[in-house]
Parts: structure tokens; sequence; C-alpha cells
């Protein structure tokens, strides 16, 4: 539904004591699930849980006209959120349905702040199209967000990688050792490694093009060499563009539903607490680990803001030491 059409249609907020001649429509008529609903239509980001997010605060807050509400209803349904069961996104099946996994514990901050921020993105879009009335207060902007503790960051030790990837070679599903170590080197997100067709492949100049990114940015990933010649063992004559590098069973422009194979060969390597999440930390704690930048990490995981890898920072911090203490420890 078009953002013109919301807004025309939105019902009348005339209530007893209203002027008849009040506007039979206008933006403070306009419910939150139709604001929503405007927003969604115009959205052009890449995040796949925006609209299962928005839905949750539809649940809670759409049949209210979205001019009404305030920053206490924002935090009060943050509480309400932070305290249900976590729900974990696990990706979509072979029919593109999505998949969740329910957990017996509260949501993480992290999580909670990703409520947060798609519905204050909800409500700048309202002020920038010019839908929310004159002195409209951004209901968002008076609620802080929660502490997240990032400090920790699970990787891969040498002694796990080895087993992880012996038991990658070893998988029924025989893409899984590529996935793995494409994850690692290029840092990538799975949703990302996931979309990947062979036409967007460079292998002359070993480079995959992401067309579609978290940030909406498209970026670059380089293809080791490891990389290039386990892409030619799959590369078929009947191998078309269009084709995605992990298809699903059946359908080659579908990606593969790979959990139950990763988790077979976490256990078969037995490595516990590790999500796939975590080979994108790995790729970037060996890249802090061997002299590289902040800037530099962020430029290879696609990050716009440093902010979103200082907790890599110690780990720069004690490779320079390292090194300061190699070469120049020894002046008196």
């Amino acid at each position: 539904m078009a953002p013109e059409t919301v807004q025309t249609s939105a019902p009348s907020p005339a209530g007893p004591g209203a002027s008849s001649s009040a506007p039979a429509s206008g933006p403070r008529a306009m419910t939150l699930r139709e604001l929503v609903d405007a927003y969604m239509a115009a959205y052009a980001g890449r995040d796949r849980t925006r609209p299962a997010v928005l839905a949750r605060w539809c649940a809670a807050l759409g049949d209210r006209p979205f001019a009404t509400l305030t920053d206490q209803d924002v935090f009060s349904g943050l509480e309400a959120i932070r305290t249900e069961p976590a729900r974990v996104y696990k990706g979509r099946d072979e029919f593109d349905r999505p998949i969740f996994e329910f957990k017996p514990k509260p949501r993480t901050p992290a999580t909670v702040n990703r409520y947060h921020a798609a519905l204050a993105a909800v409500f700048t879009w309202a002020i920038k199209r010019r839908l929310a009335p004159r002195g409209f207060e951004h209901p968002c902007r008076n609620v802080e967000r929660l502490p997240e503790r990032n400090a920790v960051v699970r990787f891969l030790s040498q002694a796990e990688l080895t087993r992880l990837l012996a038991a990658c070679r070893t998988s029924g599903w025989p893409r899984l050792y590529l996935l793995v170590v494409m994850a690692i080197t290029t840092g990538a997100r799975r949703s990302e490694l996931l979309a990947l067709t062979w036409g967007e492949l460079d292998t002359e100049r070993a480079i995959a093009h992401v067309r579609e990114t978290k940030n909406g940015h498209p970026r670059a990933l380089p293809l080791t060499p490891t990389v290039l010649e386990e892409l030619a063992r799959f590369r078929l004559p009947t191998t078309k563009p269009e084709h995605c590098l992990f298809p699903s069973r059946g359908v080659p422009t579908k990606p593969r539903v790979f959990e139950p194979s990763w988790r077979a060969a976490l256990k078969a390597a037995q490595i516990e607490r590790f999500r796939f999440h975590d080979l994108r930390h790995s790729c970037a704690s060996y890249l802090a680990q061997n002299g590289a930048s902040l800037l530099e990490i962020a430029d290879v995981m696609g990050h716009r803001q440093l902010a979103m890898v200082k907790r890599y920072a110690h780990l720069t911090t004690d490779t320079k030491a390292k090194l300061v203490n190699r070469i120049l420890g020894d002046i008196r």
C-alpha cells in the first residue's frame, strides 16, 4: 500500500465534541499499524527480521493513532518485550518460511535494542514523509537503549578450528566445508553467503560481489586460493549464473537449510557454545591478532562505523604490545 493511500484512507479522529468541519482524514488519524504498513511498502533495507519485529509492535499498539503514542508507551512496550522468552531466528526453510527457536530465557539487550531501533525508524520515516502532525515529538528519543555487553567475543581457538574443518570435510553435505571456510576468510554474514550466486563470482579477480548486505551497501569479498579450489569442484557444466553457491535440494535458485549439517559438524568436532555467526567473530579476531587495525577490520567486515569493531580493540592492543616488546623490549 502506498504511503499516500494509507494517509488519505486513515479513519477520522473525530469524536465527541469534535468539529464537523474537521478534515475526514489526516496524519493524526493514522494508526500505528497503518503507518507500519506504509513504511514497509517503502522499505528498501535488507533486514529480513524487520517485518516480524514491527508486527510485535503492531500487536501491542497497532490500533492506537501513532501521533498519540508517548515515550511511556515505548518504554512499557520494550519492558514487555524484554521479559518475553527469547526467540532466535534460524534462517528460512526450503519454502522460504522463517525458522525460529524459542529459548526459556529473556531477550538479550541487543535484541531489545533492535525492537527499539525498528520502531524509531518508523517514526523517523513518518516525520520525513510529513505524515506526522506539526510539533510531533518522536516517542523513542527519550527512551534509552539498554547497554550491550559485547566485550566477550567467542572465536575458535586453533585446535577448535582444526577439528571443525576436519569435521566439515567429512560432512554428509559436501559444501559445508566451503561454506565454513568462506565464512571464516571473508567475515561475511550467513545471509550474505547463502544469497550468493555463481553469477556474482569473479574468479579471475578472486572476488565475490555481495549485492544485498545488512546495511544496504554492496561489498566485495576476497576469495582465498582454498575457496577458489573448492568452488571449482562444484562448478558443473549445467551450473547457471542464477544458481546459488549453496543450493537447496532440487531447487538450485534457493539456498539450502544447512543447520542440521552444521550442528552435526560441531558435535563431531566437540565444540560447544558456538554459533555460525561466531565464524564472523573468528575472522575479525584472527585479523586483530595478526596486526590488522580497527579500520581494516571494519572494511573487511563491512561495518560502516568503527564502534562496531571496538569489541576487538583489546586483541589489537595485545598484538601491538607483543610487537613492541619483541622489537624494542631490549632497549635500556
